[in-house]
Parts: structure tokens; sequence; C-alpha cells
């Protein structure tokens, strides 16, 4: 499978039937496929068009599988930018890492499209959510 992304916190390999396969690492880990996890089955429940559809879920191995939503976007402006994550929350979803490296361009249809879910927050449901981790944990480390 050819790599697309490969960092510290996760790899990312597309297949050679093009879903992708998304396996998260580090010390946080199991909590940001939790919150990716149930934020695209959220978005699924609400038949959200312009984001992955959530193909697999394997806990043990900390991976999932998800559709393709095409390439990765290299030129935006910031009015489209912020567009884009402004629609994502009349879905019910605050994405928390609203940068142009987790927008895609799916030319089948010529939709833009947000992937990266694993810091987003559950708007109804801000238990979903990495910021208090992640505030606490900066918390832990300024101390």
């Amino acid at each position: 499978m050819p790599e697309a992304k490969n960092t510290r916190t996760a790899s990312v390999h597309i297949g050679y039937d093009g879903k992708v396969h998304k396996s998260y690492r580090d010390r946080l880990a199991d909590q940001r496929m939790a919150i990716e996890v149930a934020v695209l089955k959220h978005l699924g429940e609400q038949n959200c068009s312009f984001v992955p559809k959530l193909v697999e879920v394997d806990w043990e191995n900390k991976k999932i599988v998800t559709t393709n939503c095409g390439t990765r976007v290299q030129h935006l402006s910031d009015k489209k930018i912020k567009s884009l994550f402004a629609q994502l929350e009349r879905f019910g979803v605050r994405h928390e890492d609203p940068f142009l490296r987790n927008i895609t361009y799916r030319n089948s249809d010529g939709q833009f499209c947000l992937i990266d879910f694993e810091f987003a927050t559950l708007i109804d449901n801000p238990e979903v959510s990495l910021k208090p981790v992640l505030a606490t944990d900066l918390e832990a480390h300024d101390g």
C-alpha cells in the first residue's frame, strides 16, 4: 500500500482498493481513535457528504479504514477554508484542527472534503473531545 502520511502520531496508507487505512500511535492513540470513530459515526448518521465514511474499526490494532475523499488540496483561500469548516458545524462537529492539511478534493463529484477528526468535538456532547485531555496535559508539562 502506498504511504500517504507518516507522523509520530499516525500513519495513513491508501489501499489498492482506494480505501484509506489509518493507524494510531503515541500515548493518546486510544483516545484519538475513539474520538475519530465517534465523530465519523455521528457524521455518517447525519448523512454528511463531504467527509470519509467509516468502513472498518480494529480496536486491537488501533486502526480504522475509511472511504477515500480525494487528494490533498495545496492552495485555498482563507475564506474558503473557514467556510468549509463552518459547514461541518451544521452537522454538530467542530473540527478543532481547521487547516488546509485537513482538506481534500474529490474529483468524482467536484467536492471539497474534510478529513482527520481525531481532535474534533461533538458540539452537543463535548465529552467527545480531546480538548480537556490536551489542556490538562499541557498544564502538567508547564508545571
